[in-house]
């Protein structure tokens, strides 16, 4: 940062998709934006350690923000990669039963997604899954074709590029360390290595996924008292060898769990098989893989691919979701709220963005924008 630039209107905390995704959408038109990413480039955090999966918003209560900004964030996330050629595919998936004992369940996500305005919903007999995917056992399942795949690299470097493209700047290496509210806005402090400085704004923008509750805290928001505690959920995945890749087509899921929607097959743009993520509550970031969980992944999808052997499985990769909601806990919705109630107008909080994050982070963009292109 130069001497001339320790004033501008929005500062946006974390560059990840949400982050950029923002930044994308409010600038131009003359605003000054910084993004401050503690890392050394965008999205290596939860953006960049997930399933790349575009979902449709089957799983969430109806009128829950997850449940609108995923409906709404699944075309316009579509729109963005036919518009800016970013890989993707609309390769549909399966939710399946492996029993009698799931299909209640099924027939709920079926009922749950028409209820959020979800259209193309299909439900399907034994004999249609095994057309659709012949490796597949399950008594019944629920197909939603609008459900897809993407490079999330090449919609970040994307996002990031349309950002600095209408003068955003993208400032990396660069930790926020302080937020102090002031009669004009925020002074928001920063270390780059070992240097220390700070920025006026009139706006701040807190996108900082695994620590947000922790930059919310720095603004002197009481986080216990908000509700604003974040779990860290680790998911690990574990790729299917060769000998046993592109045995599907399609994303295939089980029926959701309480933390997370089960141990799936997905695919990725190069047709390879992944398996994951479990869920770990864990207490800090750690994105090792323990091999010793390779039974426990055979055993959750040989339900419903019997083909699959544990000698198949190759530990992959992992990520670790910021959830609002901690072990044995119900749903929590995102949170995204200016938080003018607090004393802090112009700080807009957004707490919890885990999936279906990345694709709704397209609408979320759009509603922050509403929030704030009134305050700049």
């Amino acid at each position: 940062m130069t001497e001339h630039s320790n004033r501008v209107d929005c500062v946006i905390i974390g560059a990840g998709v949400v982050g950029l995704s923002i930044a994308a959408e409010l600038a131009g038109s003359g605003r000054r934006i910084f993004v401050f990413e503690r890392n050394r480039t965008f999205g290596l955090e939860t953006s960049s350690h997930n399933s790349e999966v575009i979902h449709a918003g089957i799983y969430y209560p109806h009128d829950s923000l997850k449940a609108r900004f995923c409906v709404a964030g699944n075309p316009l996330m579509y729109e963005i990669c036919r518009k800016y050629e970013i890989p993707h595919k609309k390769v549909g998936k399966i939710i399946v039963a492996a029993d009698t004992a799931e299909e209640k369940e099924v027939d709920a996500l079926y009922r749950q997604g028409v209820r959020n305005g979800l259209t193309d919903l299909v439900l399907l007999s034994r004999t249609d899954i095994k057309k659709l995917e012949p490796g597949v056992e399950a008594t019944m399942g629920l197909l939603s074709p609008s459900t897809g795949i993407l490079d999330v690299y090449s919609l970040m470097r994307c996002l990031q590029g349309r950002a600095s493209g209408h003068g955003a700047d993208i400032i990396y290496n660069t930790e926020v360390t302080g937020i102090e509210k002031q009669s004009h806005g925020f002074t928001v402090s920063v270390q780059q290595d070992n240097s220390f400085t700070s920025v006026d704004c009139a706006v701040v923008i807190n996108c900082a996924g695994l620590y947000c509750d922790k930059v919310a805290a720095l603004a002197g928001v009481d986080i216990a008292k908000s509700g604003y505690r974040i779990h860290f959920a680790k998911g690990e995945y574990f790729m299917v060898d060769l000998s046993a890749a592109r045995l599907v087509a399609r994303l295939v899921y089980p029926v959701p769990e309480q933390a997370g929607i089960g141990i799936h097959i997905s695919v990725n743009m190069d047709g390879q098989v992944k398996l994951g993520p479990n869920v770990k509550w864990v207490d800090a970031v750690d994105y090792s893989v323990d091999v010793n969980e390779r039974d426990t992944f055979y055993r959750a999808v040989h339900r419903y691919f019997p083909s699959i052997k544990p000698e198949n499985l190759v530990p992959d990769f992992a990520g670790v979701r910021p959830k609002l909601q901690g072990p044995g806990d119900g749903f929590r919705d995102f949170i995204i709220r200016d938080e003018a109630d607090k004393g802090l107008p112009g700080l807009i909080d957004l707490m919890g963005i885990e999936s279906p994050g990345l694709t709704s982070s397209p609408a979320i963009a759009r509603y922050v924008a509403d929030i704030v292109k009134p305050l700049l």
